[in-house]
This record gives C-alpha cells, sequence and structure tokens, in this order.
C-alpha cells in the first residue's frame, strides 16, 4: 500500500471514528446498548454526522507540518496560534485540561509551560498524524510528540499516552504492514514507548495476555476497569483502541464497533482506533457510507483529502515547508454555534426514555 493511501485512511478514520462516535459520548455502556442497540452509523442529525475536537485538532496539527516541514520553532508557535484561535471559535467540547492550558497562552504562558497536569486524551487523539509523518525518523517524532503534548498537557502519563499510538502508527508505515504482526512485535513496541513506569507496564502485560487468550474488547475493557463505559483517563483510552486496532487488524468496521459498544468516550476512542485502522488498511477499507454520511464545513472530507495529499508531498520532498491548505475559515464560528445547539438536542434527549 503506497504512503498517500495510508495517511488518506488515518485522517478520514480519525473523522470516522469521531463522527459516528460522536452522538453516543459520555454514555454509560448499559445505556448505549439500550439507545444504539449496536447498530453504527452517523446519528448526530438526521442520519447524518460531524467531527468534533478529535478531528479538528488532528487537522491542527497536519497544517502545522505542513508549515513548518521539521522546523520544531515554527511548529509550536503556530500551534499555540492554533489553539487560541480555536478557543475563540466557541467549541462545543473543550477538554478541562485544554481549556486550562489554553487561557494560560492567552495570559501569556510560554507554550513550554502551558501545559496542565492532565492524564487525559487530548495529547493522544492528535498524534496519530505525527507518526505517520515522521516515520522514518524516530528521534524527531519523540520531540514533536513533547511538543504536541506539553503545551496542554505535562503530565508524563499523557506524553506516554501519545507516544504508544504515534509510535505504533510509524510502525505501520515504516514496515508496511500488512498482514497482523505476531503479539511479541507488538509488545516489543509499547515497552520501546515506556520501560520504567510501572501502571504503564502493567497495562501492557495485561494487553498482552489478552491478545494470546483471545479476549473480546469488552472483556479486556472490563479487565482494566472500564466494565462501565472507557473513560477520558489516557491509559483506558489509548490500551482499548490499540486492543481493537489489533483484534480487528483487517476489518475496519468490527473494531470500531467493538469499542463503540464499550460505551463512554466513544468520539475520542473511535477517533484514535479509527486513525490505527485506516492507516493500517487505507481509505478504501473504510465504508464509504460511513464516509458520505460525515456533514461538516469547512472541515470535510475534502478538506482532510487535500491535507493527506501535501502533508505525502512533503515526506517525499524531505519535510520541506510548504502552504497549508487554505478553507472557508469565516464559516467555522455559525458552524460551531450550530454545533452546539445539535449537541444540547442530544443532551435533552438522553432525558428521555429507554432507560
Amino acid at each position: 500500500m503506497n504512503q498517500l493511501e495510508r495517511i488518506r485512511g488515518l485522517l478520514i478514520g480519525t473523522a470516522v471514528g469521531d463522527s459516528v462516535g460522536l452522538p453516543a459520548e459520555g454514555i454509560s455502556r448499559r445505556r448505549n446498548k439500550q439507545l444504539f442497540r449496536e447498530k453504527w452509523h452517523q446519528g448526530l442529525i438526521f442520519g447524518y454526522g460531524m467531527i468534533s475536537d478529535d478531528t479538528e485538532h488532528t487537522i491542527f496539527i497536519s497544517q502545522c507540518l505542513l508549515a513548518c516541514g521539521d522546523s520544531e520553532e515554527v511548529f509550536l508557535k503556530r500551534f499555540s496560534w492554533c489553539l487560541k484561535l480555536w478557543l475563540l471559535s466557541l467549541p462545543a467540547g473543550v477538554g478541562l485540561g485544554t481549556l486550562k492550558s489554553i487561557i494560560k497562552l492567552w495570559l501569556g504562558f510560554s507554550p513550554y509551560n502551558s501545559g496542565v497536569y492532565s492524564a487525559g486524551n487530548g495529547a493522544a487523539m492528535r498524534s496519530s498524524v505525527l507518526g505517520a509523518y515522521f516515520a522514518d525518523n524516530l528521534p524527531k517524532l519523540d520531540i514533536f510528540i513533547r511538543l504536541s503534548t506539553r503545551i496542554t498537557h505535562s503530565d508524563p502519563r499523557a506524553l506516554i499516552g501519545a507516544k504508544a499510538i504515534a509510535y505504533i502508527i510509524a510502525w505501520i508505515v515504516r514496515e508496511d504492514l500488512k498482514q497482523c504482526p505476531d503479539i511479541d512485535e507488538l509488545e516489543l513496541i509499547l515497552r520501546l514507548v515506556e520501560d520504567k513506569e510501572a501502571e504503564w507496564l502493567n497495562l501492557t502485560d495485561q494487553l498482552i495476555y489478552s491478545l494470546k487468550q483471545s479476549s473480546s474488547v469488552a472483556e479486556f475493557a472490563q479487565l482494566i476497569g472500564q466494565e462501565k463505559g472507557i473513560s477520558g483517563y489516557v491509559y483506558k483510552t489509548v490500551p482499548i483502541a490499540i486492543y481493537a486496532w489489533y483484534s480487528h487488524f483487517d476489518n475496519f468496521r468490527d473494531a470500531l464497533e467493538s469499542v463503540f459498544n464499550c460505551g463512554g468516550d466513544t468520539d475520542t476512542t473511535g477517533a484514535i482506533t479509527g486513525a490505527l485502522c485506516g492507516v493500517t488498511m487505507g481509505e478504501s477499507a473504510i465504508p464509504k457510507q460511513w464516509q458520505k454520511k460525515i456533514l461538516d464545513f469547512p472541515r470535510n472530507t475534502r478538506l482532510l483529502i487535500k491535507i493527506a495529499d501535501r502533508l505525502t508531498e512533503n515526506i517525499n520532498n524531505n519535510y520541506q515547508k510548504n502552504t497549508p491548505v487554505s478553507y472557508g475559515w469565516w464559516w467555522i464560528l455559525p458552524r460551531n454555534l450550530l454545533f452546539l445547539i445539535i449537541v444540547l438536542m442530544h443532551g435533552f434527549r438522553r432525558l428521555l426514555p429507554p432507560f
């Protein structure tokens, strides 16, 4: 599979996982099953879906990579402005840690010191594209993961979660994986991410043990204490997304549905799993119906394809600076106001039966 197909799959997979999982975000597994009956499709508004912060942050990182090439200073400066302007556009879903860090940026804190001590998913949900971009340059990948993470999250666990996703993505692209790798190879990658932090090593042991036992995604989620729904803690989201990807290595739909059925933070878990599966299988393996049902503007699948094409061009030109893809930024504020109304409507719907 060529590089362009993989990067397109990564970006579109992120958006699809985000948009299909979004209506169920924050619902317990039991309530999830009652409302959605394990039948997954875009359902935010009249059978169509929209993207949330998971895809938006991935777009920001991608655009910053286009502008910076491989310049760390340019990347960090541009990304800090992306975050500050994003907050002004009134996004509906802002994690508390990310919100605090952006406020610090507006108050004049350096991007090196703006992160707050939080182990949320913010850094992990946007790290996948870094793995694909720097797949052949691991020292540079480590630097950019740290820059992308520390601007919002200073907790070492947030960095470990982001590294895990980026390292696996880089592995897939670098080795051009077409068949499911041996479990021991996956274990080596996970231990390469972090080989000293006890909680991460314990999670790695549990993940590898469950894979060898052929446990389902739901059973693994229960093993690590997520039987009621996947929380927003990066040490829960990331292992479950990796587990779903590996367990359903050649089936995008089955992988995504397995994490949606777990309940909880379904949009973020879906976005991360979608990125892993998309970069593995390519754009063509993502269900066309799920792709077509993303109804959004100006950040949509057409924009993602343009960004993927230009990112591939950057990589092939040895990380030369390029022009970010332009789009109708003036539509973002009215779009976000509409999105907020739709999200509130879904909030009221959850107050109604079935219980």
